[in-house]
C-alpha cells in the first residue's frame, strides 16, 4: 500500500461518559520474495519429488490448488532444502526473514506518515522460524525504534495469527493512545519435506499451496481510515488433531485433515452473525470480505455458509491465485487488495482459520 489510510481528524470517540482511542489502520506495507509459476514448479521439481502412485495424485492436487503463482525465499527450482536439518533451516530463516520484514515495516510506516520511533508496541507473528534475539528485537534495533517500545512475539498460531495480533495492537492503541505496529512474516518454503514413495495427501496439499510473504500494518489512535471495531474467535477443541504443525528433525511438518472444511461449516455462520449483531449490522451490509484462502474448498464453504455472491470472495481467490497460502500474512494481503479497490468497501469482515481448530473474525468500518 503506497497511500495512507489515515488523515487529520478526531482521535477519540466517547463511550459511557469517557473518551477512548479508536484504533484505525493507518497504513499497510507488503514485501515478498521472487515469484515462481505453479506449473513450472510442478514440471521442474515436484513431478520428480513425488514418485509412483503418489505422483498422479500430486499432479491433480497441484492442478486444482487455485494457485497460479507463488513466492519463495528458498525456491526449490534453485535450491532443494527438503533434506536439510531443522537447525540449518532456522539459521536461513533469520537471513531471509529480516530483510523482508524490514521492507514491509518500512512501507507501512511510510504509508502512515510515521517514524519507527513513534511505535509504542511492536507485535510480530511468525510460525515458520524461531531464534533469540528474534525478528522483533532485530527489526526494532535496525529500524530505530525507541528503547521503550514494547514488543510481543506470537508464534505457532499459524494462518489465523494476524487477527489476534491485530486485536493486541488495537487494544494497545485504545488503552494507551499511541501507535502500534503489527508484522506477519512467514517463510513456508523453508519447510519442504523429504520425498517419499508413501502416499501422504496432507503433505502434497501443503506443498501445492504454501508460499512466503511479509505484511506490516500500522494502527493509530483515530483519524480517517478503517477503524477496528472488534476481533472475535471460536475454537472447537474436539477437532484439535485436524490441523497440526510439528517440529521435526527436517523442518516443520504440516498436518491437514480433509475434515477441516466440515468443521468450518459448523461454526463460521454463527461467529460472523454474532460479531455483526453486536455492532447493529448484518451480512447484507458487509461489502468487503477478506477471507483466508486455506484452499479452494475453504473459500467455497465460507461462500456457501454465509450465502455470499460469487464476487464477494474475488479478492481472496485472486490472492490465492497470485500468492498462494502465505499463512499469517495472507489475510492482510487480501485486505491490502480491498483497500486498493475502487470504490473501496465501507465495511469489511476478515476471517482466518488455523490450529485448534480456531476461527477468527474481525470487523472493520470506514472511519472519518
Amino acid at each position: 500500500m503506497d497511500r495512507p489510510l489515515v488523515g487529520e481528524g478526531g482521535a477519540h470517540e466517547r463511550e459511557e461518559g469517557g473518551t477512548v482511542s479508536v484504533p484505525v489502520i493507518a497504513g499497510l506495507g507488503t514485501a515478498q520474495p521472487p515469484s515462481a509459476n505453479q506449473q513450472e514448479l510442478w514440471e521442474r521439481f515436484f513431478s520428480r519429488h513425488f514418485s509412483g502412485t503418489t505422483r498422479a495424485l500430486a499432479e491433480r492436487i497441484f492442478a486444482n490448488s487455485g494457485v497460479t503463482r507463488r513466492q519463495a525465499a528458498v525456491n526449490p527450482l534453485i535450491e532443494d532444502v527438503s533434506d536439510w536439518p531443522t537447525e540449518r533451516r532456522m539459521r536461513r530463516y533469520q537471513v531471509e526473514a529480516l530483510p523482508l520484514g524490514k521492507e514491509a515495516v518500512g512501507r507501512a510506516l511510510t504509508a502512515a506518515g510515521l517514524d519507527a520511533g513513534d511505535v509504542g508496541l511492536f507485535v510480530v507473528c511468525s510460525c515458520t522460524g524461531y531464534a533469540t534475539p528474534g525478528l522483533d528485537i532485530l527489526l526494532a534495533r535496525d529500524l530505530g525504534m525507541a528503547p521503550s517500545t514494547q514488543r510481543m512475539f506470537i508464534g505457532h498460531m499459524g494462518c489465523y495469527a494476524a487477527l489476534p495480533g491485530l486485536g493486541a495492537v488495537g487494544d494497545f492503541v485504545t488503552a494507551r493512545g499511541r501507535p502500534a505496529l503489527l508484522l506477519c512474516a512467514e517463510l513456508t518454503s523453508l519447510h519442504l519435506q523429504p520425498s517419499s514413495a508413501r502416499v501422504d495427501t496432507q503433505q502434497i496439499v501443503s506443498h501445492a499451496l504454501f508460499s512466503d510473504a511479509a505484511v506490516a500494518m500500522v494502527v493509530v489512535p483515530g483519524g480517517r481510515g478503517y477503524a477496528l471495531r472488534e476481533v472475535a474467535s471460536v475454537t472447537d477443541t474436539s477437532t484439535a488433531d485436524h490441523m497440526t504443525w510439528d517440529v521435526t528433525d527436517t523442518g516443520f511438518r504440516m498436518g491437514l485433515s480433509p475434515k477441516v472444511p466440515q468443521v468450518l461449516s459448523a461454526h463460521v455462520r454463527g461467529l460472523v452473525d454474532d460479531l455483526l449483531a453486536r455492532h447493529g449490522t448484518s451480512l447484507s451490509e458487509v461489502d468487503g470480505w477478506a477471507v483466508h484462502p486455506g484452499g479452494p474448498r475453504i473459500l467455497n464453504v465460507v461462500e456457501r455458509e454465509l450465502d455470499l455472491a460469487p464476487s464477494a470472495l474475488a479478492a481472496s481467490r485472486e490472492t490465492l491465485a497470485g500468492h498462494g497460502n502465505c499463512s499469517s500474512p495472507t489475510v492482510l494481503l487480501i485486505l491490502d487488495r480491498l483497500f486498493r479497490a475502487a470504490p473501496s468497501p465501507r465495511r469489511v469482515v476478515m476471517l482466518a482459520f488455523g490450529p485448534g481448530l480456531t476461527l477468527y473474525a474481525a470487523l472493520l468500518e470506514r472511519h472519518a
